[in-house]
């Protein structure tokens, strides 16, 4: 019975430490809670975007990847392209922005 609740305690052991070790980031690969942050950035520039009234009329594609947000479409000028990068620049947590904008 000892030799049982001993075995036990190491599987729930390896399994606590596989759990961890999951979630774990890579150079390659978010963490979950990076992700989970990234998602919340994306959302969040996202939706000041489609709220500002000289940029709701483009479609803008935000991309985010361990905080730095990428903006890629077509906009109609270099001052729509700088206001779209000002406003990503105002999220919290956004460390940098690649901006990717197309100027028809």
């Amino acid at each position: 019975m000892k030799k049982r609740n001993i075995f036990i305690g190491y599987v729930v052991l390896i399994a606590l430490f596989a759990t961890f070790m999951a979630c774990a980031s890579t150079r390659t690969q978010e963490s979950t809670g990076e992700y989970v942050d990234d998602s919340v950035i994306t959302t969040k520039v996202k939706s000041l975007i489609a709220a500002d009234d000289f940029l709701k009329s483009f479609q803008i594609g935000v991309e985010t990847y361990k905080g730095v947000v990428q903006l890629s479409g077509f906009v109609d000028s270099q001052k729509t392209s700088d206001k779209a990068v000002e406003i990503t620049r105002s999220v919290k947590g956004v460390k940098s922005v690649k901006n990717n904008l197309v100027v028809k």
